[in-house]
């Protein structure tokens, strides 16, 4: 679960690329340690969140598999 400090951005029902270029938007304004999770249902957001934070220095904090989707914790960079 998410703490209440953390926001969460609810990404359920986009298909990619959609997921991915909704958590760039997000995280432009953020400062450097801010935290967020993204909620998806994409199958291919398992390959695509972790190769987004690669390339762009953020760091995937974790994955958790969730009903008929993942959350992942993204700590941006």
């Amino acid at each position: 679960m998410a703490d209440l400090e953390t926001p969460v951005l609810d990404l359920k029902g986009l298909k990619c690329p959609l997921p991915v270029l909704k958590a760039r938007k997000a995280m432009m304004p953020m400062k450097s340690g801010d935290r967020l999770w993204l909620e998806t249902t994409d199958p291919l957001a398992v390959i695509d969140v972790p190769a987004f934070c690669n390339e762009n220095g953020h760091q995937l904090l974790k994955t958790v598999e969730e009903g008929s989707g993942h959350r992942f914790l993204l700590q941006c960079g």
